[in-house]
């Protein structure tokens, strides 16, 4: 059910744009590539959630906070990705790894979440979850986090699904 969930709401974001702006057919293209990213690592979260959750059930909530914040993180990422595309290429370094292509500091955050509009709301979404108190479990859910990257074959399937969809992005050629 948690699956299904991320996935309709990756369905529901993932053609995301701002309805002022159009990409040409190489900012498109590179748009597709941030968004695949996004989405590989979104599910990626989603998976190490549910394997915290299964395996240590009364971090549930937490596991489910936690997802939910970084659905905040990556979807700013995604609508700034394709705001900069448009309005200022120089901020989304292009020629590096794909995990690199946008460096928000909190203070570039803090200024986008006073915009008055899409890109503003997801930001200050995102700025206020920075801003806001940890989950009471937070330091439990990291360790648990530790003890289970720390056993590779318990996470394989899910980092296997994550690697193989982050070189399917990485093979993307934009021109």
């Amino acid at each position: 059910m948690k699956r299904l969930c991320v996935a309709l709401l990756l369905a529901s974001t993932s053609t995301f744009s701002f309805a002022a702006e159009s990409l040409t057919g190489n900012q498109q293209c590179l748009a597709e590539k941030y968004d695949a990213y996004i989405d590989a690592s979104l599910n990626w979260y989603a998976d190490l959630a549910d394997l915290t959750s299964d395996q240590y059930p009364e971090l549930e909530e937490v596991s489910q906070w936690f997802l939910e914040g970084r659905k905040h993180h990556f979807e700013l990422n995604r609508a700034a990705v394709r705001y900069y595309l448009v309005n200022d290429s120089s901020k989304v370094a292009t020629e590096q790894s794909i995990e690199g292509w946008l460096k928000l500091e909190q203070h570039d955050i803090k200024e986008l979440s006073q915009r008055d509009d899409e890109l503003g709301k997801i930001a200050k979404t995102t700025f206020d979850d920075r801003q806001s108190k940890p989950h009471a479990q937070n330091y439990e859910l990291r360790s648990a986090f530790a003890e289970l990257l720390s056993h590779p074959k318990q996470i394989d399937t899910a980092l296997q699904r994550y690697n193989q969809s982050i070189a399917k992005v990485e093979s993307t050629q934009c021109k």
